[in-house]
């Protein structure tokens, strides 16, 4: 046969093949891109027409309200008055100022320093996540109120004074408190009467440097950075890099005797092994449950800008190069092992960020909707919004490919194993919200959230797929001022109109 035949075959075939094959990679990301008609879905949802009904403010009496700022009523009365949705504006009035109202206990100690507790809502007890993320909103308008400064720097300070406690507990409780919830005292952890729990979780130390750091940005008061930030500084840095386990498994250990699995841990406390990568190990997730594979991904990331906070704070206010180059040398190798086992190639989504990994290869491949989350990252920070990964990754943690999103006939979201099965978590909600930049979607999420509040005027832990009445936790403060912080943020970047078309 003529060689230049065979020839032009083969080049033909050749030419055929990459044709077929580029024809398929483009229909395969054709198909796998989020598509999803947002004003449709967001129409979809018909709230009732109501702004000729009387809404009766859902906020405790002024005299039975914990904490009062004046900075924060004017803001309550600056938002409601540009907000049209009657329903919406009763919304916002009842959940922003839910930690102040009822969470919040200051004090002044016998020296005359703040000193502020922040209960989580139903539970008397303040975790340092929660009471970080609840105050958080209520920063901003910290120069406008001395009080609520004050409030704000009690708050950083007595988490400061827990992280010198114990740097592995996650819950403490109020000493003032009569008859304080000692409920987890038998737990096999070295547990101490100021505790209430001691799960050791990531973010733990991670929420009280962000808002500490925030504050005094904001606020420009250093006086909160003496002492004993160092000596919480000390224990946090200590307390990640033996979680590193490179020197053996470490100090800490946890069991409970518990029905539910994951309010332990397996291995006689230890948990599943991890490989010494360079990664941080957490024993609990923001759940307060046990993470499969402890090197937990939401959380170091988090830990990697929160050490790079506390770097610029012990540089600038301290003058501690040696103790700021600790943090940030930290932070680069955690920062540099997270790219190297953090990242999943998916065969649907292409690279995308795992939930949790162990250092060996495997992988967890999922999202919890406590906050730090996969889809949370951009809102904490900790990865640009933009990130072609973290963009992968959100279109997949809002998806049924997700084991724990679920979406029914009252709404979609991300839940987790802490409640389980077909329960949705307003703060996923939140969460796509505060990191959409299509405004359809937010409107979707905004409207999702009002229709599923059960008609009580606040954010709730969850709610089943199906019916928004039956939920969990009627007061949970976090998730109230969450919701109020997203308004406020909305507005703040010119997306009135958008909430006024509701």
């Amino acid at each position: 046969m003529n060689c230049n035949f065979l020839k032009k075959i083969f080049i033909f075939t050749s030419l055929a093949l990459s044709v077929m094959l580029l024809t398929f990679c483009s229909a395969s990301t054709k198909r796998f891109k989020n598509q999803t008609d947002y004003a449709q879905k967001a129409n979809a949802i018909v709230l009732e027409s109501d702004n000729a009904k009387v809404y009766v403010s859902k906020r405790p009496a002024v005299a039975d309200r914990l904490f009062i700022s004046q900075a924060v009523e004017r803001k309550i009365v600056e938002v409601t008055k540009q907000l049209t949705n009657a329903r919406l504006r009763w919304m916002f009035e009842n959940c922003f100022p839910n930690t102040i109202d009822t969470t919040v206990r200051y004090y002044t100690l016998e020296d005359g320093d703040d000193d502020t507790l922040v209960y989580t809502g139903d539970i008397h007890a303040m975790w340092l996540r929660d009471s970080g993320a609840q105050v958080w909103p209520y920063v901003q308008l910290a120069n406008e109120d001395e009080a609520l400064r004050k409030m704000l720097r009690g708050t950083i300070l007595r988490q400061f004074r827990s992280i010198i406690l114990d740097p592995y507990a996650n819950a403490f409780l109020d000493p003032h408190d009569p008859n304080p919830d000692h409920q987890w005292m038998n737990d096999r952890t070295d547990m101490k009467l100021e505790l209430h729990e001691r799960k050791w979780e990531i973010d733990s130390l991670c929420y009280p440097l962000r808002l500490a750091y925030e504050y005094w940005k904001l606020t420009g008061d250093a006086s909160i950075f003496q002492e004993e930030w160092l000596k919480a500084m000390h224990n946090i840095l200590a307390t990640f890099k033996e979680q590193q386990k490179k020197d053996g498994h470490g100090s800490y250990v946890f069991q409970r005797k518990t029905e539910r699995q994951l309010d332990t841990m397996s291995n006689n406390g230890k948990g599943n092994p991890v490989k010494p990568v360079g990664l941080i190990a957490s024993a609990f997730r923001p759940s307060d449950d046990a993470t499969t594979f402890q090197f937990l991904i939401p959380s170091n990331f988090f830990a990697v800008s929160s050490l790079r906070k506390a770097a610029e704070i012990l540089q600038t206010v301290n003058k501690d190069a040696n103790k700021a180059q600790e943090c940030i040398m930290l932070a680069d190798e955690v920062e540099n092992a997270l790219q190297k086992y953090a990242i999943h190639n998916h065969p649907k989504y292409g690279k995308i960020y795992a939930y949790e990994v162990d250092g060996f290869g495997n992988q967890l491949l999922m999202d919890d909707a406590n906050v730090p989350s996969l889809l949370g990252m951009a809102y904490l920070g900790d990865v640009d919004v933009n990130d072609p990964i973290y963009q992968n990754t959100r279109n997949f943690v809002w998806s049924e490919d997700n084991p724990y999103f679920f979406r029914g006939t009252a709404g979609e979201g991300i839940g987790g194993p802490h409640i389980g099965y077909d329960m949705v978590w307003p703060m996923s909600i939140m969460m796509k919200a505060f990191t959409s930049q299509n405004d359809d979607e937010i409107k979707y999420c905004i409207k999702l959230l009002m229709a599923t509040d059960a008609g009580t005027g606040f954010m709730h832990e969850s709610f089943h797929k199906d019916n928004p009445n039956n939920f969990t936790r009627h007061w949970f403060a976090w998730q109230n001022t969450l919701f109020g912080e997203l308004i406020i943020k909305l507005i703040d970047e010119g997306k009135l109109e958008l909430l006024n078309s509701i």
